[in-house]
């Protein structure tokens, strides 16, 4: 059973931008990016993109491929591809506080970021935000100690207009070299 038909709505990992499948020919999946690129890509450089509802995107018009040259897509018109975010606040894990102390919800929390991280390497996801609050800085101090045991993953201070300094942004690396 083929993993893309044509139609399917796209991403490609490692990079910030996805398409429609216009024809799957064995592994070799050739996609046209929202600017009308056509790109070959093998099956495992590319994953469903899970941003919409629908299964499929309807193809209307059958898309005729040429043969030759191909333009390259530059990365500044390259769409981005939303994180997911993960909120570590302790009110948001657990239905009460009551009879938790620091070392519980301290880890309560690293529990999550932990099974969230491996989730996301799992499911092939590029892109997660943690969200941690300002604080005294103790969770982001154990989260930056988490993600320096990973060789395929970065990490950064997310977006500081949506997120301020209470997020940290952790990109993960799907076809590590």
């Amino acid at each position: 059973m083929r993993k893309f038909k044509v139609g399917d709505r796209v991403l490609v990992l490692d990079d910030e931008f996805g398409g429609v499948v216009a024809s799957a020919k064995a592994k070799l999946i050739t996609i046209i990016t929202d600017d009308d690129i056509e790109i070959d890509y093998h099956e495992s450089e590319l994953i469903l993109d899970q941003r919409f509802k629908v299964d499929r995107v309807v193809v209307k018009q059958e898309v005729a491929i040429q043969k030759g040259k191909k333009r390259q897509v530059s990365r500044k018109k390259a769409k981005e591809i939303p994180a997911v975010e993960i909120d570590l606040h302790i009110h948001q894990l657990v239905k009460s506080e009551r009879g938790m102390d620091a070392f519980d919800k301290l880890n309560t929390q690293m529990d999550t970021a932990r099974y969230k991280l491996e989730w996301a390497r799992k499911e092939r996801i590029p892109k997660l935000v943690f969200i941690h609050g300002v604080g005294e800085g103790v969770l982001k101090k154990e989260l930056e100690f988490l993600f320096d045991r990973y060789n395929d993953i970065t990490y950064y201070d997310a977006d500081f207009q949506k997120y301020g300094r209470g997020a940290t942004e952790v990109y993960i690396y799907q076809n590590p070299k």
